[in-house]
């Protein structure tokens, strides 16, 4: 059986016989279909989000499988997350079919070995949570790390676009987008990618909420790596504090460059040593630490 985005789309049988704009109509016809389709989602996205949310407060890892493009937008997703929310290294871990010489040219059958998605799944514990992402629902790399986190108790998602994915059975929560047939027959880095993009930013920016690393919405937990971020960092205090630049900036040189104590210095007037303390016995959370050093005073 042909999958969804393997069929032929009805709507772009003559795309090859239009002119240059006529073309960039009908691609974008067919992404303005994503949105919907993963809004049809948010229940079993919420799951998912949920149990990545237990599994990290329970000391465990959110891990993404993927080949191709799938793979490619785990990646991304991952290494974003360090310079946004400051998270560690190893919180969530994107694993791409044949590893990083994949990550630029297609590495030849990678993607067809259950063998080296369970092998990539050999750090998965039963504390984890272990994300899928195939496009048809059927890649084997990560039918193999669906089936090793199965084994050793972890709980497990699948990301796709075919509502009928034969990876099914090994999720605890499917997440099927039905994006249908795409502009250029099988060709899932459009409209099957971008629904994974859309999916994946939601899921791990609702993570880093729920963990306590925004305020308001806020990035509070950034790493400032260049001088743009460095004049975020800035704006964001001015913004929620009502400081002036200078006191901005005396704030978060106290705080040795580290954005929350600087904040919750500023919106409660409390020494940075204290703040610390707060955020400390709040688990990160600017909320609750505010509540904390109000009930103290």
């Amino acid at each position: 059986m042909i999958t969804p985005t393997e069929q032929r789309n009805p709507r772009t049988l003559a795309i090859d016989a239009v002119g240059t704009t006529e073309i960039l109509r009908l691609v974008n016809a067919e992404d303005a279909k994503v949105a919907g389709a993963v809004a049809a989602v948010i229940p079993e996205l919420a799951r998912a989000v949920d149990a990545a949310v237990e599994a990290v407060r329970n000391g465990g890892r959110v891990h993404y499988f993927g080949a191709g493009t799938s793979g490619r937008l785990a990646v991304l997703d991952a290494a974003e997350l360090l310079p946004t929310f400051h998270t560690p290294d190893d919180l969530v871990v994107a694993h791409h079919a044949g590893g990083m010489e994949a990550l630029l040219r297609a590495v030849e059958n990678v993607e067809d070995s259950e063998e080296g998605g369970a092998a990539d799944a050999a750090s998965v514990t039963s504390r984890d949570i272990v994300i899928g992402l195939a496009a048809s629902g059927s890649t084997p790399y990560v039918a193999g790390a669906l089936k090793a986190a199965r084994a050793v108790g972890a709980t497990t998602a699948l990301v796709t676009s075919n509502p009928a994915a034969p990876l099914a059975p090994l999720a605890d929560i499917v997440i099927a987008a039905d994006t249908g047939p795409e502009a250029i027959a099988g060709s899932t880095r459009l409209k099957a990618g971008t629904a994974q993009k859309l999916i994946l930013n939601s899921f791990s920016t609702t993570l880093m909420i729920k963990l306590g690393r925004t305020w308001s919405n806020l990035m509070v937990d950034m790493v400032a790596t260049n001088q743009k971020l460095r004049g975020r960092m800035l704006r964001i205090l001015g913004e929620a504090t009502g400081a002036d630049p200078e006191a901005c900036a005396a704030a978060l040189a106290e705080a040795d460059g580290e954005l929350k104590p600087a904040l919750v210095h500023l919106l409660t007037g409390s020494p940075i040593a204290d703040a610390r303390r707060a955020l400390s016995q709040a688990g990160g959370r600017v909320a609750v630490a505010l509540g904390l050093l109000s009930a103290s005073a």
